[in-house]
C-alpha cells in the first residue's frame, strides 16, 4: 500500500546550547610619569568590551578587554585623579561544545573587580569574569500535514491546527554612533574626564521591506574635573536610529534586538574653549532575532479500515507562546554613611542577574541592585558608600511558561542628603521573556 505524504518545511533556528565560563585575570600597573603618586584608592570601575566572537566546528571563543578606571586621591595634592588601563582576556569553550551552531551570542560581566596599591607608583588589579555563551543553529521545521491515497485503501486521518512561534531570521551588524553632549546647565566646564559610563536601550523597531529599522537611547554619564580642581557630574540621553538588512523577513515578525558596546571614545571637544561640549563616539554590536507566528496543520493520526497499517511517529515540540514585556519597579532607600556629607558627586546602580521563581499563580523576579555613591565629607575628602538592595517584581504568567529576564537601571539616579545619610531614588526595569511549548506527535518521513 502506497501513500503520498504531504509535508511542510519551514526555515527556523533554535538555541544549540548555552555555556557559562568563569575566569580570573590579574594585572600590575605602573602609574605613568605624568600622574601624581597615589595616596589612597577611592574606587575601581570596569567596562567590558567584546571585540570578537568565533565559532569553529562547535568550539566557541570570544575575546575582549576590561577597561579599568581607578579613582584615587593624589599624594600631597587635593582633589581626585584617575588611572586608566586595559586588561585583555579570552574565553573559550571545549571542543564541540556548541555543535552545528552558526551564530554565537556572548555576554561577559565582572563578578568581582578590585584594585589595591602596592606602592605609590604601582597598583595590582584582580577581576573575576563570567561569560555566558549561547549558540544558535539552523533547524528547519518539517511536519507532515496531510496524506493522499486511493479510496479503496480505506485510509482515515486526523488533522489539527496548531500555532507556532518560529525564530526565522538572525542578523548582526557593527555600528558607530557619534554625537555631541553638552554638560548640564550651570555646571563648570571640564579640563579632564575622570570616569565615563554608557549604555543603550532599544525603544522601537519595525520591518519595512528588507530593512529592520530600530530606534533607542544611549545614556552617557560623566564625572569630570574642573579648572579649579573641583569635581562635576553630568549625564545625557542621546537618541539613535539605525538600519539593518533582514532579507526575506516578514513585516509582521517581532524583533528582539540586543545591543552590546564594543568600545567608547568620549573626549572634551577641542573646539569648545569652555570645556562644556563633549565629543561622544560609541562603537556597538547589534544582533536581531526575528520571530514569526505560523499557522500549521499537523497530521496527528493515520490508520486504514481495509488493511493493517502502522506508521512511525515522533514527538514534535513547538513554541506556542512567546511574550515580551517590561515591568518597572521604583526604589527609594537610604545609604547610611555614619557622618554628615557635604555633597554627592555621583551615584550609580548596577543590577545583577535575575532569579525567577513561581509563587502561587504568578512569577516572582528578584535582582540585587548594587548602589555606589561617591561623596565629599565636610572636609572635602572623597569617600565611597556602597549597598546592595533587593528589588522584586511580580508578574502574572500562565503555568508552564519558561521565563528569562534581565534587569537594568535605565535612568540617572536621583539623590539627596539627609540626617541618616544619602537618600537614593531610581527605577529598575525588568525585561521579561516568557515562552510556552507544547508536545505533539507527527509521522516521520
Amino acid at each position: 500500500m502506497e501513500l503520498e505524504m504531504k509535508t511542510t518545511s519551514l526555515g527556523a533556528y533554535e538555541a544549540g546550547g548555552e555555556l557559562t565560563l568563569t575566569q580570573e585575570e590579574t594585572a600590575e600597573t605602573i602609574v605613568p610619569d605624568y600622574c601624581p603618586d597615589i595616596a589612597r584608592i577611592i574606587r575601581t570601575d570596569g567596562s567590558i568590551f567584546l571585540h570578537s566572537r568565533e565559532l569553529r566546528d562547535g568550539r566557541a571563543e570570544v575575546s575582549g578587554t576590561v577597561r579599568v578606571n581607578v579613582l584615587y586621591t593624589p599624594d600631597g595634592e587635593t582633589g581626585i585623579r584617575m588611572l586608566e588601563f586595559s586588561i585583555p582576556f579570552t574565553a573559550e569553550s571545549d571542543s564541540r561544545a556548541l555543535p552545528e551552531c552558526q551564530y554565537l551570542f556572548a555576554r561577559t560581566e565582572a563578578e568581582f573587580l578590585e584594585t589595591r596599591m602596592l606602592n605609590p607608583r604601582k597598583v595590582f588589579t584582580h577581576c573575576k569574569l563570567v561569560t555566558v555563551l549561547t549558540g544558535y543553529r539552523r533547524t528547519p521545521l518539517q511536519v507532515c500535514s496531510d496524506t493522499a491515497a486511493e479510496p479503496s485503501l480505506g485510509v482515515e486521518k486526523r488533522q489539527e491546527k496548531q500555532r507556532a512561534v518560529l525564530l526565522t531570521h538572525i542578523a548582526e551588524k557593527d555600528y558607530t554612533f557619534s554625537e555631541e553632549m553638552m554638560l548640564s546647565p550651570g555646571r563648570e566646564g571640564a579640563v579632564e574626564i575622570l570616569t565615563s559610563r554608557a549604555w543603550g536601550t532599544v525603544t522601537e523597531s519595525k520591518i519595512v521591506g528588507s530593512k529592520l529599522i530600530f530606534k533607542g537611547m544611549f545614556t552617557v554619564s560623566l564625572l569630570y574635573r574642573t579648572a579649579q580642581g573641583q569635581c562635576g557630574a553630568s549625564s545625557a540621553q542621546l537618541p539613535f536610529s539605525q538600519i539593518m538588512e533582514v532579507e526575506g523577513a516578514a513585516e509582521q515578525a517581532e524583533a528582539d534586538i540586543r545591543l552590546q558596546l564594543t568600545g567608547t571614545d568620549i573626549q572634551i571637544d577641542g573646539d569648545d574653549p569652555e570645556g562644556r561640549q563633549m565629543a561622544v563616539t560609541l562603537y556597538f554590536h547589534a544582533a536581531a532575532l526575528l520571530r514569526e507566528q505560523q499557522e500549521l496543520t499537523l497530521l496527528s493520526d493515520l490508520y486504514s479500515t481495509a488493511y493493517e497499517m502502522t506508521y512511525d511517529a515522533a514527538p514534535l515540540s513547538l513554541t506556542t507562546l512567546r511574550e515580551t514585556m517590561t515591568r518597572r519597579q521604583t526604589v527609594r532607600e537610604i545609604l547610611e554613611i555614619g557622618m554628615v556629607a557635604d555633597s554627592v558627586l555621583t551615584v550609580e546602580v548596577r543590577c545583577g542577574s535575575v532569579q525567577v521563581s513561581r509563587e502561587g499563580g504568578g512569577v516572582k523576579l528578584r535582582t540585587d541592585a548594587a548602589v555606589r555613591a561617591l561623596y565629599l565629607d565636610e572636609g572635602g575628602v572623597p569617600l565611597m558608600a556602597e549597598r546592595s538592595m533587593d528589588v522584586a517584581c511580580q508578574v502574572e504568567l500562565p503555568e508552564g511558561c519558561g521565563v528569562t529576564a534581565r534587569a537594568l537601571c535605565p535612568e540617572e539616579v536621583q539623590c539627596s542628603l539627609g540626617d541618616r545619610g544619602i537618600e537614593v531614588r531610581f527605577p529598575v526595569d525588568f525585561f521579561i521573556e516568557a515562552a510556552a511549548m507544547v508536545k505533539r506527535v507527527c509521522p516521520l518521513f
